[in-house]
């Protein structure tokens, strides 16, 4: 029998991450069985399985995925003398995410800010993926606090504010986002660019 190539293998963990996620995003965690990712990846229950073992599993490995991925942008950015500003470097990050998880038709909008709520909804009661939650937001915020030295010692921030504090804002402006696109109209990434600059443009009344 000829053995299967990594390259497959990870291209069928990847057609049952994408799949999953999608059902995931359209009808929620738990109105979703694994039947229905089944259908959505076309596969067998044995192809599947073989990958993962049920829905926690799936949940748990693509929210590690999009933290890691997003650990590893912001401590890249963090490397940049200056780092890219604030505007720049949130909008980069989302467009590329928001890119990558189209939705499963032609002009459908993407699915990632609804995938994004599911989890945090799932987050409230599921201990184990609190737990990753915690410590990838944590991995992001202290990527984050190193962009935000970046800045200040480049005199593109005032210092006297926590770079912690800062970071966490940032973090959560991003969310915020995030939580808008699931939950209203579609925004364009470059709204949010330009609020950024807006409120970064302020200065101390004359």
């Amino acid at each position: 029998m000829a053995r299967v190539s990594q390259e497959h293998l990870d291209a069928r963990r990847r057609q049952i991450m994408d799949g999953a996620a999608l059902c995931f995003a359209r009808n929620g965690f738990h109105a979703t069985s694994m039947q229905d990712v089944l259908k959505e990846v076309g596969l067998s229950a044995g192809a599947v399985y073989r990958y993962f073992r049920g829905k926690e599993e799936l949940i748990g490995a693509i929210v590690g995925e999009v933290l890691e991925w997003l650990q590893a942008t912001f401590e890249a950015a963090a490397q940049e003398t200056p780092p890219p500003p604030p505007d720049v470097l949130v909008g980069r990050a989302l467009t590329q995410v928001l890119a990558q998880k189209q939705g499963g038709g032609e002009g459908e909008a993407p699915y990632f800010p609804r995938l994004i709520v599911q989890v945090w909804a799932e987050t409230l009661r599921n201990e184990e993926l609190a737990t990753l939650m915690k410590q990838g937001y944590a991995k992001v915020r202290v990527a984050w606090v190193k962009i935000v030295e970046g800045y200040q010692a480049a005199g593109m921030m005032r210092d006297d504010v926590p770079a912690d504090h800062v970071a966490r804002v940032m973090v959560a402006t991003a969310q915020g986002f995030a939580a808008q696109l699931a939950l209203f109209d579609e925004v364009p990434v470059e709204a949010l660019q330009d609020g950024l600059r807006g409120l970064m443009s302020m200065g101390k009344p004359s």
